[in-house]
């Protein structure tokens, strides 16, 4: 799944000759990033309510960059620097890429046995 959202920005990209929807390729690369370093590669930390400075941060700098990587294909578009056919494929590369962060989370979940 997560090679069909990277095809998609890619189309995203050619099909318009225009390689500024690349930009928001590089939130994919931030979104796992508070995972990795404040949550030791699990997502479990981001359905607990245990807090602490650094877990807060983790759970913060998630949802930045997850909110970024929406706002990035309607700013460039806001600017007339893309098409609205490259940002809805923008969009729906983003959909998928969710969805494989959702199905990688649950099977997190299911390794725990809850």
């Amino acid at each position: 799944m997560f090679s069909s959202s990277i095809l998609l920005q890619i189309l995203a990209c050619a099909l318009y000759s225009n390689w500024w929807p690349m930009l928001s390729a590089l939130m994919y690369v931030v979104v796992p990033m508070p995972c990795m370093f404040f949550g030791g590669g699990s997502t479990q930390f981001l359905i607990t309510r245990d807090g602490g400075g650094w877990i807060d941060a983790a759970k913060f700098l998630t949802g930045a960059s997850t909110v970024g990587s929406l706002a990035i294909p309607i700013i460039l578009r806001h600017a007339q620097m893309i098409e609205t056919g490259a940002m809805l494929i923008e969009f729906t590369s983003f959909f998928i890429f969710i969805c494989t962060v959702m199905c990688f989370h649950r099977a997190s979940l299911d390794d725990y046995d809850w």
